[in-house]
């Protein structure tokens, strides 16, 4: 099991933001689970969210009014008889605060005042529910996240990926069809957690690497790639001529087995195999990486392989021990790859 700490430091890479002054309380006070650190972050970016100010939009509203404004609506007026009270309906436009973005906070808030975090985290989620008494709910099922970012809303966006942690990640529905939060990230956002951390971490650490998910075009000797799939690596290191493709993997099991036989995930050596050669046809000195998540006291191990005269190293991220142990194998890793 990953220490409640480690989540939070994985968080704060992925999500710069964290790592401001004000965030500085997750890294030593004591969570009981998941679900508390999360409501924890959320609770103090929806406090400085609110300090400058909600997200307003403008939002059609038609009503019945004494003194007109907008456009008005003749045939409801009609209907209504409203012209005897010396009224008009009116379809008129209102900058609220009930946005999308809102919405989708003031969901999340409720959720996590039915789950398992401490009493102060939801104490604080209902002084702030207090501001979004203008903000409506939305199915907790049915949240669109695709949502797009400007100016005037860029703020939200690490709001908005933590609402989809713990609204996706933590969400679950009961044989009675109520819904309750779970103690931990499910495999799939862990997934998504530790590529986008591994990838913060040396953009942070090691930008003289330029790390990036770079996309590899298929080296083909003739025709066209319109059928082929795309080929997008999760980290790319590079030093001159020689680039390093990670490919981040995290699973419940980190070998597959078979007849009783523990191996490799095969999928997962035949993708980064085919990264490294097409590559390394244009010329580039390449190695690949599996590295793979360890998150209890399982399988460890660090193998390479030579194939067809490019290095692949398979290896595990403890990623149940101190953190420091952990930046100090993430840096092993850069270090190894530019002197070799």
């Amino acid at each position: 099991m990953i220490p409640l700490r480690n989540i939070y430091y994985m968080l704060a890479y992925a999500f710069q933001v964290l790592q401001e002054q004000e965030y500085a309380f997750c890294a030593i006070e004591k969570f009981d689970n998941t679900a508390d650190l999360l409501a924890a972050i959320l609770a103090k970016g929806i406090s400085s969210q609110i300090k400058r100010g909600l997200h307003r939009v403008y939002l059609p509203r038609t009503d019945t009014l004494t003194c007109p404004r907008g456009k008005f609506n003749i045939n409801e007026s009609i209907k209504q008889q409203s012209g005897i009270r010396r009224k008009m309906v009116c379809t008129f436009d209102e900058f609220s605060e009930n946005s999308y973005h809102n919405r989708i906070l003031k969901t999340t808030m409720q959720v996590l005042l039915h789950s398992d975090a401490a009493t102060k985290r939801k104490e604080s989620i209902r002084n702030l529910l207090r501001y979004f008494n203008e903000v409506d709910c939305l199915p907790p099922q049915g949240i669109r996240w695709d949502l797009s970012y400007n100016r005037s809303n860029k703020t939200y966006q690490m709001l908005i990926a933590v609402c989809q942690m713990i609204m996706k990640g933590l969400l679950q529905t009961t044989d009675d069809g109520s819904v309750k939060l779970r103690q931990f990230l499910d495999e799939q956002r862990m997934y998504h957690l530790y590529e986008k951390f591994v990838l913060a971490y040396y953009q942070k650490h090691y930008s003289h690497l330029s790390p990036n998910a770079m996309c590899i075009d298929w080296a083909l000797g003739g025709g066209d790639n319109l059928l082929l799939p795309r080929m997008k690596t999760d980290i790319t290191l590079r030093c001159g001529n020689k680039y390093l493709i990670i490919d981040t993997k995290y699973y419940s099991a980190v070998t597959q087995v078979h007849f009783g036989t523990h191996s490799i995930h095969s999928h997962n050596l035949y993708q980064i195999f085919t990264y490294v050669k097409n590559l390394a046809a244009k010329g580039y000195k390449v190695s690949g990486l599996l590295l793979y998540a360890q998150t209890d006291e399982g399988t460890q191990f660090s193998q390479k392989y030579n194939m067809s005269d490019n290095w692949i190293h398979v290896q595990t991220l403890n990623l149940n021990c101190d953190f420091t142990e952990i930046q100090k194998h993430l840096d092993e890793i850069a270090n190894q790859f530019v002197i070799t």
